[in-house]
């Protein structure tokens, strides 16, 4: 394997109705179940691999407003908030989910802040960082989308080009939260002169 579709946060508590809705946040559905209708069933064979990463916080997390963070309540463990979105084609991802900001007094933008629990040589319940898993399967290309544009997607693109990895960001598959107007373009802005490329779904399809 050599790339990989990464999906940032596309949760039901980021998306209409949801406790932190993203403007729009489900608009980036249908673009994405295109690139993993197009890879699926079997993604590796084409060479990439589909990852997912989700806010899985506790009741009192940081981040929340009540713990003198910025952000209401929002992505709690074992809720139908936390959980992908139901429209998401998450059977494709083989449950290759990647959990950030599980611990109470730690918060990650970036699905890189994430890890996943898996068995190795025997031994379960060993935590992988998502860089971990891409570096073991050789991958060298990243494909972000997700919610939100100018958050938890930007951290992410930004933290995969300091880690080196070829990013594109997938510019039909992402929306904004805009807290201040104009937030999606200085988000743009950051992650274009950090190196991140452009393009879209229907482009990488196209091959």
């Amino acid at each position: 394997m050599k790339k990989a579709l990464l999906i940032v946060d596309v949760q039901n508590d980021f998306c209409p109705g949801g406790a932190l809705a993203v403007p729009g946040g489900d608009q980036v559905i249908p673009p994405l179940n295109r690139i993993i209708s197009y890879l699926a069933p079997f993604p590796g064979a084409k060479g990439w691999l589909i990852v997912a990463s989700r806010d899985w916080h506790p009741a009192e997390h940081c981040s929340f407003k009540e713990q003198g963070g910025l952000w209401l309540p929002h992505c709690i463990q074992d809720t139908n908030g936390a959980c992908l979105h139901r429209d998401l084609d998450v059977h494709a991802l083989n449950s290759v989910v990647f959990d950030k900001g599980y611990q109470r007094d730690k918060d990650s933008y970036s699905a890189f802040g994430g890890s996943i629990v898996l068995s190795h040589m025997g031994t379960f319940g060993l935590r992988f960082s998502l860089e971990e898993i891409l570096r073991k399967l050789n991958i060298r290309e990243l494909h972000v989308g997700g919610l939100a544009t100018d958050y938890c997607v930007k951290a992410t693109a930004l933290d995969a080009i300091k880690l080196g990895f070829k990013t594109y960001l997938l510019t039909d598959a992402c929306r904004a939260v805009n807290v201040k107007r104009g937030d999606d373009v200085r988000a743009l802005n950051e992650m274009l002169i950090a190196g991140v490329e452009f393009t879209t779904t229907d482009e990488v399809i196209r091959g």
